[in-house]
């Protein structure tokens, strides 16, 4: 991953602009022009151009971006509640991410592969903060494996946007849950 160079604060407020609207437009349409999201920011093409040579590093950092909200997420809701109760919100929250991020993932295209294994890793870390939360407080059962948890939640991913997919998620979520539960010291 390459570090996000020190900028002036017009230059930041540009670049922080031009991802906003970014995800914004990719999020509603994979098609989204370079120069409509300058012109939606703002800001010239060559200003987009100057923070993102091409329009794949510009994907890719708002993927990036997407991946840290989800990741910065996890502990976020272990200061706020319970760890089983953070683990239920923290996968409801990853599942509207999946279903309203369409447009996004569809640009990602080919970038898909070559992020996977970054995204993987740190949405890995998120997910064993969690469950090492919820075995800690005797919420669930020891020993749970975080890439097996995240192989079992990929089911989030496959609802129809279009449905109640809300409602599908907390069933499956409830189901996962559950599963974690069985066998739970209870602390």
């Amino acid at each position: 991953m390459t570090e996000t160079p020190v900028l002036r604060s017009n230059a930041r407020r540009n670049r922080d602009r031009i991802l906003e609207v970014a995800h914004e437009a990719l999020t509603a349409s994979a098609d989204a022009s370079l120069n409509s999201i300058a012109k939606s920011a703002g800001v010239g093409i060559a200003t987009v151009y100057r923070h993102f040579p091409t329009r794949e590093e510009l994907v890719l950092a708002v993927y990036r971006m997407e991946v840290a909200q989800v990741v910065d997420l996890a502990p976020e809701l272990l200061e706020r509640s319970a760890p089983i109760d953070a683990l239920r919100d923290w996968l409801l929250r990853v599942a509207r991410y999946g279903m309203t991020k369409h447009g996004l993932a569809a640009a990602m295209g080919a970038l898909r592969e070559g992020c996977a294994d970054e995204a993987r890793g740190k949405i890995l870390g998120a997910i064993e903060l969690l469950l090492r939360a919820c075995e800690d407080a005797g919420a669930i059962r020891p020993g749970v494996r975080a890439d097996d948890f995240l192989l079992a939640m990929t089911g989030l991913f496959r609802m129809d946007p279009a449905g109640d997919w809300e409602e599908q998620a907390r069933r499956l979520i409830d189901l996962l849950v559950t599963g974690l539960e069985a066998g739970a010291p209870r602390r």
